[in-house]
């Protein structure tokens, strides 16, 4: 569920112009960010089984970063970051905040929608949930395309980013699908569990940069990503 998440923030963005919509992907993306991180440090773990070839699954161990309880803990943090970064009066900061704490969110919800029964509620030993929609693959990626989709739409309906920007945008977004799901059906076992969180926290960083790169308006060169002026 990685183009899931970047149609998710592209969602929220729609939702709040005033901010660059890479702080919604960001915020989005934020617990992959986190577990890929983890898995570096040796705090969480990703484990490639034999029959990855049929399944494209690893299975996974991520408490601290997929919890539900840790994913509340995680939004909150985020959405205080985000609330002490914007300069604008309280009331925009709050609707920024609430946003990102949203976003953030968002990301355990789908993947406790296509994730096998294995984020705990609390912390490691608690219940395990998880709806199992990779199960049936096919299905699981029509619903992140049409996740993907319905996001693109969303933001892009009354945007005033540039013809260029929406398009640099919107193929970016397009590529990230298209990545998605040669992951999840013919990609190879990636080597190891090092080298998945490496590559993955690359991928993640330039989709990030891209977004911001492509959503950026020359006035946030002064004001930075959170302070752009209204775009109603």
């Amino acid at each position: 569920m990685f183009a899931g998440h970047v149609g998710a923030a592209l969602a929220f963005g729609r939702a709040e112009r005033r901010a660059n919509v890479a702080v919604f992907v960001g915020a989005a993306l934020l617990l992959d960010i986190l577990f890929w991180i983890f898995v570096l440090l040796g705090w969480e773990f990703v484990r490639i089984p034999a029959n990855f070839a049929g399944t494209h699954q690893p299975e996974f161990w991520f408490p601290y970063s997929h919890g539900l309880v840790a994913s509340v803990v995680w939004s909150a943090l985020a959405a205080a970051a985000g609330f002490f970064a914007d300069v604008r009066p309280q009331a925009a900061k709050w609707r920024i905040a609430g946003l990102i704490a949203g976003a953030v969110f968002s990301h355990w919800l789908l993947d406790a929608l296509v994730h096998r029964p294995e984020l705990p509620l609390a912390g490691a030993r608690s219940l395990q949930v998880g709806l199992g929609l990779w199960q049936i693959m096919p299905v699981a990626l029509v619903v992140e395309a049409l996740i993907v989709v319905v996001g693109l739409c969303l933001f892009m309906g009354g945007s005033s980013l540039s013809r260029g920007k929406s398009l640099a945008l919107t193929a970016l977004t397009l590529a990230i699908l298209a990545f998605t799901i040669i992951g999840m059906t013919v990609a190879p076992p990636p080597p190891s569990p090092q080298a998945m969180a490496g590559s993955s926290l690359i991928t993640l960083a330039i989709v990030c940069a891209l977004a911001f790169w492509f959503a950026r308006k020359p006035r946030e060169r002064q004001e930075g990503p959170f302070n752009r002026g209204s775009n109603y």
